[in-house]
Formats: structure tokens, sequence, C-alpha cells
């Protein structure tokens, strides 16, 4: 019996069961899996790739356990350290076991169908015998001239090249080479082959720049931090939060042999940060981001995991990176939103980031002009240590800001219906308008930001009002040009443009609010001469688009840089002067409790890419809500008023970081059967809490998401809201684990959510 128990391994497979499973070793398998490697299992009647978690007692098998069909791995997939993190996600934002498992490793290794990833390989040509004098070669090649040519062509490259290099230098037939090989004179082998994305794109230099004061002192507290300390650098734009990063990095990795983790939001979106850190240290850069291919991503994981490469830069799945001997993870910009996961499991960068540092005596850099209050509260309490760059490097000074208040109406405005949309005049105004020009008189750049793409925000029926909506989702459908079509932001649902009102039969649609495509024509039309760039989701679905549209900016190809939030965050070009804000009201009044906050990091970060040259800069701000405490701190760059203020707004009803919350979101293509679920789903929770006196848990709702259907799925919610993490913990847990959701229903929690739409 007891050699029966030890050929049994406890299994996590990525499934939605709060469990693991036993499976049984083949004794006659070549290898034995250990904690932390990938095991090909049958599950009920299909295979899956899972994570071995050790050896299993048996105890709580019902019948024979199945054989494991192959275990890949020639050595732990996932490290003891990565092992303990994927257990906390699990326990923190409750989750199958198994689905954070599979978050920490690349796509190309979660596949039953191939478990192990290919690598790519290309086939490399080496000399293997020399001839050294001319009548050893008229010998050897009296009557083979082809091969004489590949094998000095072959000399000339050093003895090595790859076959798709000699045929661009050479045109010969593949027979020459199998030739060649036949008599000795060369070997041919395949080559694994990193496909490295920035292969090709140049790292440039890196000047040593001198540090100020400022960042001296925080580069000196950095490098006495203790093993999991929190640090908070506080900069305001352009104060040089980067050369602290690359001064630590330097410290750690060439100084101390240790290893970094640098995270940015939407890495893609900036490729100078990468570029920043590739000038510096060169190939041993990986970089982890969701544009990559499986195979390019995969290719870093390994490089990371077998050492080759010492430091990762990615968004925020990077923090899963395989490096041992970590000495700092950095989370720049780290009140973005982005660094939350939007599917299960919807763990948050910065959160694990802090754990996983801790466990392995790394520290941690939270990098922020405009920093979470839930980091700001933590300083306050003393978790984290603040570090603070208060002024800009080279002397410069942050940009003038003034506020243009939309209220007043436009002289010459043009009304909406006698046009494709909204005159420009109302849309730019005057001030704005000016300064655009000037800007443009003296060759300098500029950069407008609107934070919604499309043309129009929505069409509108002028006779009886009704307004063209997504039949999937609780939205209106935007209307985009090139080609023209009314789209779902959210489903990605597509109609053609109506010419009639589906409701009435009236033929006077009316396109309503603005978009990034009708800020670009109204531009065009205003100014012919200047040359335009427009980034938003539209503009950079390919996978180097972004890196194109900014390349373009730096080489001062471009006078007016358009776009969403993208433009906003991590880009520095001394040539641009001027900053407009087209709307600052676009999601200020969104049904979410931080929206302010969204709005005035949002408003401070596009601020803060004007004027970082020695030209200066000023900044424009169209709004119709100039008083609104967002706004008014965002004119003076006055961070800690703002906080001040949004912390009071926080209290009373107590959201965030006053309380923890999770909301827990019903969901159905019923919408009765999604209502009473969630009704359902409250008094559970409700007869919880009742019976559990010790419970410092409030239950709120159930009530409609504020975005009540999407993708054709009707969804309710609840939150949960308590002073106390374990008992939150505990009260999710226990209703995630233990709720009966009914067929076709479906139960999503989100821990520590950063919106509620």
């Amino acid at each position: 019996m007891s050699s029966i128990e030890t050929a049994l391994v406890e299994v996590a497979l990525p499934v939605p069961l709060f469990q693991t499973f036993t499976y049984a070793i083949d004794p006659e398998a070549g290898r034995v899996p250990v904690a932390g490697s990938r095991v090909l299992v049958p599950f009920r009647n299909r295979k899956e790739i899972g994570i071995c978690l050790g050896p299993a007692d048996g105890a709580r098998l019902r019948q024979k356990a199945k054989l494991i069909i192959e275990a890949p791995d020639d050595e732990p997939a996932l490290s003891e350290s990565m092992l303990a993190l994927c257990r906390w996600i699990a326990d923190y934002y409750i989750v199958p076991i198994g689905i954070a498992l599979r978050t920490a490793l690349p796509a190309a290794m979660a596949g039953a169908a191939q478990p192990q990833p290919v690598r790519k390989t290309h086939r490399v040509v080496r000399l293997r015998q020399d001839l050294p004098t001319i009548t050893h070669r008229e010998k050897a090649f009296a009557r083979a001239p082809q091969q004489r040519a590949v094998f000095e062509m072959l000399e000339s490259l050093g003895g090595a090249s790859t076959v798709e290099h000699l045929l661009r230098q050479l045109a010969f037939s593949p027979s020459v080479l199998r030739g060649l090989e036949k008599r000795g004179l060369l070997r041919i082998e395949a080559e694994e082959v990193d496909r490295d994305p920035f292969a090709l794109r140049p790292a440039g230099s890196a000047a040593r720049l001198e540090a100020t004061a400022a960042q001296h002192a925080a580069i000196e507290s950095l490098k006495l931090g203790s093993a999991g300390e929190v640090f908070l650098l506080h900069g305001i734009t352009g104060s040089g939060k980067t050369l602290v990063y690359i001064e630590l990095l330097r410290q750690l990795v060439d100084g101390r042999g240790q290893t970094g983790i640098v995270l940015v939001p939407e890495i893609a979106l900036t490729p100078q940060t990468v570029d920043r850190f590739r000038a510096v240290f060169g190939d041993r850069i990986a970089v982890l981001h969701s544009a990559l291919s499986d195979g390019e991503r995969y290719d870093a994981w390994l490089a990371l995991k077998r050492g080759q490469k010492r430091i990762a830069v990615g968004a925020r799945s990077a923090i899963f990176a395989p490096l041992a001997n970590l000495g700092a993870i950095i989370v720049d910009e780290e009140h973005e939103s982005s660094y939350k996961q939007g599917e299960t499991p919807r763990y948050h960068a910065r959160e694990v980031a802090i754990v996983r540092a801790r466990s392995e005596g790394a520290i941690v850099v939270l990098g922020s002009a405009t920093p979470s209050l839930e980091s700001w509260t933590n300083v306050a309490s003393g978790k984290y240590t603040l570090l603070s760059l208060p002024d800009r490097v080279g002397g410069g000074k942050l940009p003038r800001v003034e506020v243009v208040d939309l209220r007043r109406r436009a002289a010459g405005s043009m009304d909406a219906s006698k046009g494709s949309g909204t005159g420009y005049q109302a849309v730019i105004r005057e001030e704005l308008d000016t300064e655009l020009a000037k800007t443009l008189s003296r060759g300098e750049q500029s950069i407008l930001l609107l934070n919604r793409r499309g043309y129009s925000s929505f069409v509108q029926c002028n006779d009886c009002g009704d307004v063209v909506v997504c039949p999937n989702c609780s939205i209106t459908l935007t209307l985009h040009r090139a080609p023209e079509r009314l789209l779902c932001h959210y489903c990605s649902h597509q109609e053609p443009l109506r010419a009639k009102c589906a409701r009435c039969g009236g033929d006077t649609l009316k396109n309503r609010g603005l978009g990034t495509q009708q800020i670009e024509r109204l531009l065009g039309d205003r100014f012919p001469s200047a040359r335009i760039a427009r980034m938003d989701v539209d503009t950079t679905s390919g996978k180097w688009a972004h890196a194109e549209i900014l390349d373009r900016v730096a080489a001062k190809e471009v006078d007016i840089l358009l776009g969403t939030q993208m433009i906003a965050k991590g880009l520095d070009f001394p040539n641009v002067t001027l900053v407009g804000v087209v709307d600052a009201d676009v999601g200020i009044n969104l049904p979410d409790f931080r929206a302010s906050e969204r709005c005035f990091q949002l408003l401070s970060q596009v601020a803060g890419r004007a004027g970082r040259g020695p030209k200066g800069g000023r900044v424009l701000i169209q709004t119709r809500l100039p008083a609104h405490h967002a706004v008014r701190c965002a004119l003076t760059h006055d961070y800690h008023t703002f906080v001040g203020e949004e912390l009071k707004g926080r209290v009373k009803p107590a959201y965030p970081p006053t309380v923890r919350l999770a909301n827990i979101v019903f969901s159905g293509t019923n919408d009765r059967a999604t209502a009473e679920m969630a009704e359902n789903g409250a008094d559970w929770i409700s007869s919880l809490l009742r019976t559990h006196t010790g419970a410092e848990v409030t239950l709120v709702g159930p009530a409609p998401c504020p975005i009540e259907r999407v993708k054709t799925r009707w969804r309710w919610h609840v939150l949960l809201k308590s002073e106390n993490s374990s008992e939150l913990t505990r009260v999710a847990r226990y209703f995630m684990e233990r709720f009966d959701v009914p067929p076709a229903l479906r139960v999503t929690l989100d821990r520590d959510p950063v919106a509620l739409l």
C-alpha cells in the first residue's frame, strides 16, 4: 500500500473548481514530476496541462487514480517561491489555485495540445576543415566551383553563417551545401533563435547623467533598503524618476549580481522607456508584454529563467518573470489602473509585487507623480517609506496651466445639424486655437488630449430623440469613419450607419459628441499644412504602431499629436511646448468612486508632457467644471490639496482606502433570472453575516451594474465592505465556494476593484 501512496501526486488544474486533483505516476515513466513541474493529465474527456504540487496521500480518492500522460519538464517550470506567490493570489483574490498558477506561465507552456513549447530555430553552417593553400583548394573543388564559392564566402564570414544569410550573399542550390557536408568540409546544425522583437530597434547610447541632490538622496535610500521594504517615490513629472530606477538597477545588477523587474503601464505605448533601459543594460533586458507573440514571450521567459537576461521590463504580467536572486521590483506610474487584471484571477500587479518582494527579500519602488490614494495612505500609516523628487531636472519648471471655460458660447460656432459634426470654433476654443497657431509658427510641437475615440459619441434622431444603442450592451454605438460604421467599444459589435431612425422612420439623424477622429478632421481643415498624427486604439492595432508614431514625433515629423489617454504618460519630447485638453470632463461624472481621482491623474500626467525642454511650455484645459477639485488642483499641480479633498469623500459613504472592497457580479443572458440570482445571493450573504456576529463586513446591494448589459449578459452586483481584510476574505471565500449558481448563470468576484462600471 505504501508504494502505491508514494506514486501519487497532487495536481492543480486551470479549471473553475476550488480543489486539486490526485493522479498516479506511471512506474515505467522516465521522469518523475516534482513540485512546480508541468504535467499532462486526462481530465474528463480532454487533456489538460496542470502543475504538480508534490506528493499526495490519496485520502480523498474515491476511485483508482488516473495515470499522468506526460511530464514534459526537465526542471520545474515554477520555483518554490513562485508556487507560494500563486497560493497567495489564489487565497487573496479567491480563485482556484490552478487558475492562479496558469497565469504565472507564458501561454506557450499552458497548451495541452503541445506541452513542450517549440523554440524557433534556423540552420547554421560551420566550417569543419581548413584548406590553407591554393593547391588544396584547386584539388578539392576542381569540378565544383559553386562549392568553392560557398566555402570561401563562409571563410570570409568568420567560418560560420546562417543558411539564410549565405543565400542572400550567393545564389546556389541546396545540393551544394549537402555536397560540402558529405565531404566533411562543413556541418549544418539547427540553432535556437531568440525571438527578440526589439532586436532590430536601435538601442541608442547611454549618456551618464549627473543625479540631482534629490535623486542622489533617493538612490542612496533605496540602496540601503531592507528586504521587503516598500518605497513610494513621489516625483513630479520630469523630475527624473527613470534615472533613479536605472541607478538602483546598476547597483543591484552590476554591483551585487542580483536581478530586477520593472513594471510600466501598457509598455507597448512607451517605447521610449524601453529604449532608455536597453541603452544602459543592452541585451540583459527582456521585454514582456501582451503585444508579443506566444513564441516571443516564451523566448523571453526562458532567457530570464536561464539567467541569460537579468532584468524584466514589462506590463503587469512581467511580475511573474522567473528571475532568481531578485533585488528590486519597480512599479512605474503605480497609480495606473492597467495594473489590474480584468479577467480571473483579477490580481493587481502592484500588490503582487509587494508580496513577492517580501517573500524573496527584494525591495519595492512605487513611482508616480500622482500616487494612488491607497499608496499615499500607506505612507501616512508608516507602511511605506516616502521619497520625494520635488523639482524638474535641469532647473526646468512645471508648465503654466490655464482653464478655458466651455460654458461660454463660442463665437461663430456652427450648429451640428448643418454639418457632419460640431464646428471647429465650438470644439477648439479661441484661446487654444491661438496657441496652436503660434506653436506651429515657431516650429514647435503640440499634444491634444481627448479621451474618447471614434468620430461621434452617439447618433440620435432629431425627431423622436431615439439613440442608436448596441444590441448586446447597455451603451450607445460610436460612429467611426474610414470605414464608416457604428461600433460598440465593449463587445465590438458593428453595423452600417443608418439612413433613417429605426424607431420613427425619421431621416434627420445627428452625430452627437466628439471623438478623436472628428477632432483630426477639424484640425486638418483648420491647419492644412500641419502634420497631424492620431494615437488611439484604432490607429495602434499594429504590433509596432505605437513605436512608429512616437518615433515620428521624436524626429519632429509630427506637428500635432492627437490622442486618448495613451499619450498622457511616458512621453518625453523637449520640442512639445503646448498641451491642450479638448474636453476635461470626459469621465469625471461617471458613477464610479474613482472618477475624480482618475480625472486628476490624467490631467496632471498629460500636463507634464509640456515644457520638458528649455523652451518651456503651456497647458490649456477646456472644461465646463472649472470649480471641480480635480480640475482646480490640476491647474496648480497641487497633489496634496487634491488628496485632502478626495479622501473626505471616501468616508461617508465609505470607499477605499477607508475600507477594503469586493465587488461580486452576477450575470446571465436572461434579465429576470439574473436579477433573481442577485437577490438570492444578497440574501445568502445577509444570512451568513447575521449568523456570524463577529463578521465585520457590510453588504451593499443588490443593484444593476452601472453598465447593465455587456456582451449579451445582464449584470447585477453587490458590494462587500470591511476594514478587516481577513474578514472580507473569509466571507467572500465562503460565498464563492458554497453559493449554488444556477445553470447558464455566472458569478465573479473582483477584490480591490479599480472601477465599479
